[in-house]
């Protein structure tokens, strides 16, 4: 998330934060199909410090700065349509910026981080002023706090018990114990005995 400083006129927005980059000297382009870094090495960087990205308003700032005294080198004054920013084609740890200095004087630059990560968290911090400067709804949404809701708690406390229904269990009758004749031959209550059957005729 990210964070945010109050200043007398506009909120500054950290959008990343690097504690280590190098700038390059940029050789002039020749051709249209881009920049590559491979050359760069052989010079030597110019300068090594900290890189932030501001969101200021309605704009986004690239800030190079001494990492302890926060001193500034350059500035590059990003948008998603200005090409402030350019990937180099043999590299996903550098970029070319073109920054501004005293008089507004442009110049292009090299910049590459040690950490694949940090030019990865780079890319994402332009990509979300761009959607940011795309649709202000979404700032403002992004910067409100909602209270988070509270966890619930679902466990059982001491002495809790709960029941669980097995389907195809449930309306099953008990089988009753069947009667059988010796039930109903004994008297019980106002019952009557049964008779005995008559003796069969002899013959004569």
């Amino acid at each position: 998330m990210a964070d945010l400083i109050n200043t007398s006129d506009e909120i500054e927005s950290v959008l990343f934060v690097a504690r280590e980059a190098l700038v390059y000297r940029v050789p002039p382009r020749t051709t249209n199909e881009g920049y590559r870094a491979a050359s760069w090495n052989d010079q030597g960087f110019l300068w090594k410090g900290r890189v932030r990205v501001l969101e200021i308003g309605d704009r986004c700032e690239i800030r190079l700065e001494d990492a302890n005294t926060g001193e500034l080198f350059a500035v590059s004054r990003y948008t998603s349509t200005n090409n402030a920013v350019e990937p180099v084609l043999d590299s996903s740890r550098y970029f070319v910026l073109r920054v501004e200095g005293e008089g507004g004087r442009k110049a292009y630059i090299g910049m590459g981080f040690e950490e694949r990560g940090d030019a990865f968290d780079f890319n994402v911090a332009l990509q979300t002023f761009s959607k940011h400067s795309a649709n202000p709804s979404d700032k403002s949404a992004s910067n409100s706090s909602a209270p988070a809701e509270p966890a619930k708690d679902y466990s059982l406390k001491e002495g809790q018990t709960f029941s669980i229904k097995i389907p195809g269990r449930e309306g099953r009758a008990r089988p009753t114990p069947s009667t059988t004749s010796h039930d109903t031959q004994g008297v019980s209550g106002g019952g009557f005995p049964m008779l005995a059957p008559p003796p069969s005729s002899r013959k004569r």
